[in-house]
């Protein structure tokens, strides 16, 4: 069992430092020894840990944006291979997550990381793109019934649609249901504030973090 226990180490340190052959390639060996879920669930979360790395060296200034997304096309591909051992589909859903790039908008690179690492962590996140108004926002909301609404925006105007977006949900009564996070170059607790959203975040692994912590 403790070949097992090494491996978690070696596997986190492996997505950490973004050697996707090698985290594919351990990750077939695991396969192909048919273990059981909750060994995969384990290496699921060593995997996860691995993203935390990453998030950890991108704050150091260290990684950049392109080694972000990197990481999360590593770990969707993790996630993939370890599919047929981890029963249907992924692990057990932690949450329902609804984002959008705000109406104005057309940026979703940081949206994109952010939906990688959340899909990582456990979320179930339906994804409703870039340039989406607050009526098309409120009506995901209302069909999924998310725990959690995250809006992204990258130009200074995002925050007054991501505003509309939160006065409108108010007006319907569905804002209490769920937390809001926004994410995006121009947002600040000042703005965070005016918005009358729960948190933000310019960091996807933090706005993760976070995420994660209203459902726990």
């Amino acid at each position: 069992m403790t070949s097992a226990v090494m491996d978690l180490n070696v596997i986190t340190q492996a997505v950490g430092d973004l050697e996707e052959d090698l985290v594919l390639e351990m990750l077939n060996e695991f396969v192909a020894t048919e273990p059981s879920e909750e060994d995969a669930q384990k290496v699921v979360a060593a995997c996860q840990q691995g993203m935390a790395i990453v998030g950890d060296l991108f704050d150091k200034g260290e990684y950049f944006v392109g080694d972000l997304i990197f990481a999360g096309e590593v770990l969707t591909s993790a996630i993939e291979t370890l599919k047929p051992v981890i029963g249907s589909g992924t692990t057990e859903k932690i949450g329902k997550m609804v984002l959008a790039t705000v109406e104005g908008d057309l940026h979703d690179i940081g949206k994109n990381i952010f939906k990688s690492m959340g899909e990582a962590a456990g979320f179930e996140v339906h994804d409703l793109g870039i340039d989406q108004s607050a009526t098309a926002i409120i009506e995901k909301v209302k069909e999924i019934k998310p725990q959690i609404l995250g809006m992204s925006g990258v130009l200074t105007l995002a925050l007054d649609s991501m505003k509309v977006t939160v006065d409108e949900l108010k007006k319907t009564g569905l804002r209490d249901d769920m937390k809001i996070i926004i994410g995006g170059n121009p947002v600040t607790k000042e703005s965070c504030e005016q918005i009358g959203a729960d948190a933000f975040t310019t960091n996807a692994a933090e706005g993760v973090k976070i995420c994660q912590g209203w459902v726990e």
